[in-house]
């Protein structure tokens, strides 16, 4: 138990130690895993400008990868916005015959999915941005189980996304207390990753953290 805490320990320390390569070295893995669970094209990572009330690109695995970051749009537009307006995942296995598709959106980014499975990145009420999964593989069809599986998998990215993003301001904004409370929840995200999905995305966080001591 006490190894297990120290590793819980290390693990708190690089978060609050996290920088802007870290925070992007975290999106890049949960699109990574996203989509070889899914076996799909593509996986996207949206987050939330507040301020601008726009979705970005932040991290994008497959189709995309490297041309997309950075990019935005309006927050309620496209089958992402609806993700995120309503805060219910969906699956729209026919993105044509959907009204709220944006095909002129998607041909601009140089790739025009077929199929979509959106679900937004919520934490403690808040809306951090979406996750998108495109193009699954056609032998691997996407029914309530695998829902579950993907909304169980955003929950735990939000809590990773959340606790990072506030890493980066935590030296400066938080004091003892508010670093203990950051040291526990990690602690709890560690304990409570049950499923493969939250164990891979785990271990990717591992990964990241290793490589950035």
């Amino acid at each position: 138990m006490t190894d297990e805490l120290d590793a819980r320990s290390a693990a708190a320390t690089g978060l609050l130690g996290g920088d802007e390569e870290t925070f992007r070295e975290l999106l890049q893995s949960i699109v990574d895993v996203a989509r070889t669970i899914f076996g799909a094209r593509a996986a996207s990572v949206f987050l939330l400008d507040e301020e601008a009330d726009e979705l970005v690109f932040e991290a994008v695995a497959g189709e995309g990868q490297g041309t997309l970051i950075g990019s935005r749009f309006p927050s309620s537009t496209g089958i992402a916005g609806f993700a995120l307006v309503t805060r219910q995942p969906l699956v729209v296995d026919d993105l044509e015959a959907d009204p709220r598709f944006s095909r002129d959106r998607a041909e601009s980014t140089g790739y025009v999915p077929n199929s979509i499975v959106a679900s937004p990145l919520l934490h403690e009420e808040r809306a951090l941005g979406v996750l998108s999964v495109l193009d699954r593989a056609p032998d691997r069809p996407f029914g309530l189980a695998e829902l579950e599986l993907l909304s169980r998998f955003s929950s735990q990215a939000a809590i990773g996304l959340d606790l990072l993003r506030r890493a980066r301001l935590a030296r400066s904004a938080l004091g003892g207390d508010g670093s203990a409370v950051l040291v526990a929840r990690v602690a709890s995200l560690l304990e409570d990753a049950d499923d493969d999905a939250g164990r891979s995305l785990l271990e990717a966080l591992e990964r990241v953290l290793s490589a950035r001591r």
